[in-house]
């Protein structure tokens, strides 16, 4: 079976094979997926970390027959972001993005060498609440992006989906998905740190995700990542007292510390 590779940063997922379509989701550096449709200019793949379906930019992409055993571990990035070299010409690869178990790897043409950067073994990291909010506070201000899964820009649930990677801990994509994951909490005060809020729309669609951090305050990507306060009907922007988002229910993924 084919599969299909990021070979840039971040390469945008969208909804049909067309520049202007809505972008649902990106792959960072090295993920990739099976390749189930190709036009031209765009190939339609389901990704290997989620499973979640989308187009890419062919030109953003290397096609290969097998997956790269290298590319099977548990290593990210573990810096806002980390220089490697793409045939020998400098990029920049986001916190979380996978790292082969070589300081080099060969995808078709395109040679990437990892020397000298910070990583973080997801394999090894045993959940750790207070690691947890290490981990997404460093994404504090970054820009809310629909489709987003970086700290160039993401969106609600591709937040809570990387910070979980980091404890390899496979979330899937969008909000309403990540809600059917997990064991429901029945009242905000008994949530802990790394539970995960779901807040849902005027027709009771869950459109929302955030972290909490403990049973008042939560950190989520709306217009930014932002730590704001929590109550039993929601969320209350720290800044404006405005309630922002209607809390509908708490699912928890780790054992409580």
């Amino acid at each position: 079976m084919p599969y299909a590779v990021s070979i840039v940063p971040v390469a945008p997922l969208r909804a049909d094979s067309s520049h202007r379509a809505e972008m649902v989701s990106q792959l960072l550096l090295c993920e990739g997926g099976w390749i189930l449709e190709e036009t031209k200019d765009f190939i339609r793949l389901s990704c290997l970390h989620d499973q979640y379906e989308g187009w890419c930019q062919r030109s953003q992409l290397v096609i290969i027959d097998a997956w790269p055993a290298s590319l099977n571990g548990s290593v990210l990035v573990g810096e806002w972001t980390a220089k490697v070299m793409i045939n020998s010409i400098p990029a920049h690869a986001p916190l979380g993005a996978p790292i082969p178990d070589k300081s080099a790897i060969l995808l078709g043409p395109y040679e990437i060498r990892y020397d000298n950067i910070q990583s973080w073994d997801a394999g090894t990291a045993a959940f750790n609440a207070d690691l947890l909010a290490e981990k997404a506070k460093l994404f504090l201000n970054t820009s809310y992006l629909w489709g987003g899964r970086s700290v160039f820009g993401i969106d609600c649930s591709g937040f809570t989906q990387l910070i979980y990677r980091f404890f390899q801990f496979n979330l899937l994509r969008d909000a309403w998905q990540q809600a059917t994951q997990g064991e429901a909490i029945g009242f905000l005060q008994e949530a802990a740190c790394g539970d995960l809020a779901f807040f849902d729309n005027p027709e009771g669609r869950i459109t929302h995700v955030g972290i909490l951090l403990n049973d008042h305050t939560i950190i989520h990507s709306s217009g930014k990542v932002r730590i704001d306060n929590i109550d039993s009907e929601g969320i209350i922007r720290s800044d404006t007292r405005e309630r922002t988002h209607k809390l509908r229910v708490i699912k928890r993924y780790f054992p409580k510390p």
